[in-house]
């Protein structure tokens, strides 16, 4: 059943960034409007559509007055996502990416956790329910708890991948927050040059770690494509937050390298092929890194124990890190 104080709810305004995705933005969209918090500005950002995706758009505005579309040229996520919330009028902002679908009570649950805390909470969050398209299967990224943290502790969970995701979506947050964080236009991997930004403006996170937004997985999404030389933004962004969080949380410096050193393996995995001589050096430089980081992070009682093992995997060398990734990811895709 939908909420029934609709006069008493704060607006909140949906923002999903578009460029290309015919095949999933009818679900997205449905799941969207149908969303059982009614008081809902869903604005729709074209980041110049080569595909039908303008035309759907411009349909469901017609049918649904809530909806506010931007028709632009093609700018990249982080642009459409700012011209979004430069046109938002709600006192909350989430996002919603244009591949990805929503519970219909994915509002509704973070705004009641808001509610609970008498609004103090500048920021809610709920869990992801990852959707592999491959296999059919999916997998709750979440623990079925609740929890109310500081913003030092959401930023510390996040650095460890414990519950806290660095996502921009699958979170409630008021405006003011992003009074001063903008996503960084040109750069992929934005959220997580931003995501710690809000997390340290707040006093308190009300979390409920249940799975209500559905990732979808596709294999020409941003983070499962081959590797091209703009994914080392992935590297400039986390070591960005590394020095900002050390300086304003120092105790937090065993939880920033272990995130800095996730960012290696991640786009370490995704250069095992690559054969340019600049390619080359950005790898052993990876390689360099994680090897002069390895004490530190096998005395982290707090590391998961993935990293581990992927140091297990690369005490061989890398051609046996390169084969036994290979054997992982052939696992993987029969679930």
């Amino acid at each position: 059943m939908g909420r029934t104080r609709f006069m008493e709810d704060k607006l909140v305004s949906v923002i999903v960034p578009i460029y290309n995705v015919e095949k999933y933005l009818p679900k997205c969209l449905k799941s969207i409007i149908e969303q059982t918090y009614q008081n809902i500005e869903i604005i729709l950002v074209d980041d110049g559509s080569t595909d039908s995706s303008r035309t759907i758009i411009d349909d469901y505005a017609y049918m649904d007055s809530r909806i506010k579309v931007i028709h632009q040229e093609n700018g990249g996520l982080s642009n459409a996502r700012n011209n979004g919330m430069d046109i938002a009028t709600g006192e909350y902002f989430t996002f919603v990416d244009s591949d990805d679908y929503l519970e219909n009570d994915y509002i509704d649950f973070m705004y009641r956790l808001l509610e609970k805390s008498n609004f103090q909470a500048k920021m809610a969050l709920c869990s992801l329910n990852n959707v592999y398209l491959a296999t059919g299967s999916t997998k709750s990224c979440g623990n079925d708890t609740y929890a109310t943290l500081s913003g030092k502790e959401a930023i510390q969970m996040m650095c460890y991948h414990n519950l806290v995701d660095t996502c921009a979506y699958a979170k409630l947050t008021h405006r003011s927050l992003y009074r001063n964080v903008r996503f960084p236009e040109g750069k992929l991997f934005e959220d997580i040059a931003t995501t710690y930004l809000l997390f340290a403006q707040c006093d308190i996170v009300e979390c409920g770690f249940f799975p209500k937004y559905n990732y979808v997985l596709r294999d020409d999404s941003i983070t499962t494509s081959k590797f091209n030389e703009r994914k080392l933004d992935l590297l400039d962004m986390t070591d960005e937050m590394a020095t900002y969080v050390g300086r304003k949380y120092p105790d937090l410096k065993e939880a920033v390298l272990r995130r800095q050193v996730y960012a290696r393996f991640s786009t370490l995995n995704q250069m095992l092929n690559v054969s340019t001589p600049e390619d080359l050096k950005s790898r052993e430089e990876i390689l360099k890194y994680l090897r002069e980081n390895r004490a530190s992070i096998f005395s982290d009682p707090m590391v998961p124990k993935r990293d581990k093992i992927g140091y297990y995997m690369l005490s061989g060398g890398f051609k046996i890190y390169k084969l036994a990734w290979g054997c992982y990811l052939k696992l993987m895709k029969r679930k």
